[in-house]
């Protein structure tokens, strides 16, 4: 079984039994929430000289990290291609695939992964953001959705614009997460193409775990779900969604996270939050051990 690596820029993942841990403080003023281009280049380098050559799920603390899954997804075109595709399976309660003018951040990156020749598809599951609602449907990068590369599998929000400009066949609306979970499931039957798992825990129901975004509906249970009916399909993973907090240097991400309304966390609190966390993350890695190939 290859071993958990932790990508650990903020600190906030706790110890894991026997996993790889990568120092990635010195990043994380650059890279959190998001980045440019260029840095977001230089990061993939260091990771491409950091990672072991074969490992098992990745965690990356933070949900503000979510588009650092692009490098390690990017990371997979040596043994797979446009004529034998993998399909990436991300739980998450946004669409991570809005607009955004500085490079690459935390809500953007779903688009870059919908582009690789070798992914064959994208699906979001567990949206209740409003970011798939009328409001703001135009922030939402179109062209993979067009291009019938990405399916929004949602819940609890209105997205009768997508049948008006002809998106109907990409957004999958359901009223609970058991219907959501049998569909997907259903649908994951009549393939046999290669998958791989990237988990956001703001997914989560605040019942579950206690994160600093919005959270959705999904129980712990419906991820070991959809983990279990992929079986050995799984050939990579990542975890993020842990809480933390971070004071940016950067008067920019001081403003665009200030839009995002996240509240400071008292010490106990988020000492508490981390430990839910920690439990949540156990039952994952056993999961997704037990259900990945070995392999990357």
């Amino acid at each position: 079984m290859n071993k958990p690596v932790i990508l650990d820029f903020d600190h906030s993942t706790g110890t894991i039994a026997d996993a790889f841990r990568i120092e990635l403080g010195q990043w994380q003023e650059a890279i959190r929430f998001g980045c440019s281009q260029a840095k977001f280049k230089q990061l993939q380098g260091e990771l491409a000289r950091q990672l072991p050559a074969c490992y098992g799920t990745v965690l990356m603390g933070s949900g503000d990290y979510h588009h650092v899954s692009l490098l390690l997804i990017k990371r997979l075109q040596q043994y797979f291609s446009a004529t034998n595709p993998i399909q990436i399976v991300i739980f998450d309660n946004h669409p991570d695939n809005m607009r955004y003018l500085f490079g690459i951040h935390c809500g953007s990156w779903v688009s870059y992964v919908a582009q690789l020749p070798f992914v064959s598809h994208v699906h979001v599951l567990g949206i209740t953001s409003d970011d798939i609602g009328l409001a703001h449907c135009w922030e939402n990068r179109l062209a993979p959705l067009f291009q019938g590369k990405l399916t929004y599998w949602c819940m609890d929000v209105q997205v009768g614009w997508a049948k008006k400009i002809g998106l109907q066949q990409a957004f999958r609306a359901f009223a609970s997460p058991e219907e959501l979970i049998s569909a997907f499931i259903h649908a994951q039957q009549q393939t046999s193409e290669s998958v791989y798992v990237s988990i956001d825990k703001d997914v989560l129901g605040k019942d579950v775990v206690q994160t600093n975004w919005d959270q959705g509906r999904m129980q712990l249970e419906h991820l070991l779900s959809v983990i279990a009916a992929l079986n050995q399909r799984i050939i990579g993973s990542d975890i993020t969604g842990e809480v933390s907090q971070w004071q940016y240097t950067s008067l920019l991400k001081r403003l665009l996270s200030a839009m995002d309304k996240q509240e400071p966390i008292p010490a106990v609190t988020l000492a508490a939050w981390q430990q839910q966390h920690h439990a949540v993350n156990q039952q994952l890695l056993t999961a997704l051990a037990q259900h990945q190939q070995t392999a990357s």
